[in-house]
């Protein structure tokens, strides 16, 4: 190695912006153990697996249809 490297026309990295991020997220243990089993089945770490299942659903703007429905009414209330 160099005792010195010169840096001066260094450019930054263009694929910095695209470095994943570390965030934090509380998954049921149903959903855990889906992914973790198809990371067996496909030889991926689970966590690489949901990456690409959300980013996936990113690309695709797919959208969570959610329809609460109102509570039945039974005779004692």
């Amino acid at each position: 190695m160099r005792d010195h490297y010169d840096f001066e026309n260094a450019r930054r990295n263009p694929y910095a912006k695209l470095l994943k991020k570390r965030v934090t997220i509380r998954l049921d243990e149903n959903t855990i153990d889906y992914f973790k089993a198809l990371a067996e089945e496909t030889e991926i770490p689970y966590q690489t697996l949901i990456n690409l299942y959300l980013r996936d659903c990113a690309a695709s703007n797919r959208r969570l249809r959610m329809a609460w429905r109102p509570k039945k009414r039974t005779e004692a209330s």
